[in-house]
């Protein structure tokens, strides 16, 4: 989504040239979503050899201080505002469609 948002910014600001892509960047983007040749799940495993892997958080108003997040909390956060923002995408889409996902 982050990657989305910077496009269309740096559309805003340099026009088309933003919007251009040629057919290395479509595999340079979809090589990121799969495993390439030479590479193994148990290598991408051992990058996180457990989800209880932790780091501090920074300081910020939202975070308690001191808390630190293991890789398993991370995931979690990820999971649930990915699907918090997409719920609310869909409340936006309906409401301009007026077709419903659900009900």
């Amino acid at each position: 989504m982050a990657r989305v948002e910077r496009r269309w910014v740096t559309f805003i600001l340099e026009g088309l040239n933003a919007m251009t892509f040629s057919e290395d960047d479509y595999a340079a983007y979809a090589n990121q979503f799969k495993m390439l040749p030479g590479e193994t799940l148990a290598g991408v495993l051992a990058e996180l050899p457990s989800l209880d892997a932790d780091h501090p958080l920074p300081e910020a108003p939202w975070f308690e201080p001191g808390a630190r997040w293991s890789a398993r909390r991370v995931f979690m956060h990820i999971i649930a505002e990915t699907a918090q923002h997409s719920g609310h995408a869909d409340i936006i889409r309906e409401s301009l469609d007026g077709a419903k996902s659900m009900g």
